[in-house]
């Protein structure tokens, strides 16, 4: 990354579970630079849902470094999830034509259910399908699939964790890290937000300002798949060896499928 700037610069990791972001730095000069991102940030940068995109460079081995203005802000809290802005700027998201433009112009295909059923019946290690509120998990998303439909589809950003909206100084919030943007079922997000932020007696005041109504097809679809996310997710600490935070996970499934 260094050979990209003169020795004015000062690059150092930006952290992450990837390894690829950094910072560069030349005196009061920032930006914050990222290895193969999302192939469509210059739209999201356009449309103003990600700080501002500067510059986009190939390298000879193919890889591709982009830069963005760094923004002085802070990220959400889970606290912060619950405010308008989160609910608006999803809202945004999920209505900007430009972005499903971009990504079907790329290839991608509307992600279906059955895909994620699939990874999660061919995916769980079995001393993870042996446990109780698993089993019960993958019961409930086989029972219930013929009802995870929708003409509806959309760009999802598929990881609304809260370390993932950045609130700059001036106030401006924005929404960070598309690797795992998909077009899909606007459940996919909104069920996110909901299960992990939002107390369930404010489900429909949070999706009055996204702009829907909390029906029974939207409440089946968002239960459906934040099941299938967990599922997936709690694999994902299992082969990491975090047992701590699978079985937060598994508590927090319990939760789920109760609800």
């Amino acid at each position: 990354m260094e050979h990209l700037f003169d020795k004015e610069w000062t690059i150092t990791p930006a952290g992450g579970a990837t390894g690829e972001a950094y910072f560069a730095q030349r005196e009061e000069q920032k930006l914050f630079l990222k290895r193969n991102s999302s192939p469509f940030l210059a739209v999201l940068s356009a449309e103003g849902i990600v700080p501002k995109l500067i510059w986009t460079k190939r390298l000879e081995n193919g890889d591709v470094i982009t830069a963005q203005s760094w923004m002085s802000g802070r990220e959400l809290s889970a606290r912060d999830m619950n405010d308008i802005s989160v609910a608006k700027l999803l809202h945004k998201i999920h209505s900007t034509k430009p972005l499903l433009t971009m990504l079907e112009r790329l290839g991608v295909k509307p992600f279906q259910p059955e895909e994620m059923l699939i990874q999660v019946e061919t995916g769980l290690d079995t001393d993870l399908t042996r446990r109780l509120v698993v089993e019960q998990s993958i019961q409930f998303l086989q029972e219930n699939i013929g009802d995870i439909y929708t003409a509806n589809y959309v760009v999802c950003h598929g990881d609304l964790n809260h370390n993932n909206w950045l609130l700059s100084d001036d106030g401006d919030l924005y929404l960070i890290d598309w690797d795992s943007s998909m077009i899909g079922d606007p459940a996919i997000d909104l069920g996110l937000i909901l299960y992990w932020y939002i107390p369930r007696e404010d489900w429909g005041m949070w999706l009055s300002q996204y702009g829907v109504e909390l029906s029974n097809s939207l409440q089946i679809r968002m239960k459906w798949y934040v099941i299938c996310q967990t599922l997936l997710s709690v694999q994902w600490h299992y082969s990491k060896d975090r047992v701590a935070e699978m079985n937060q996970l598994l508590m927090r499934l319990e939760g789920f499928i109760t609800l």
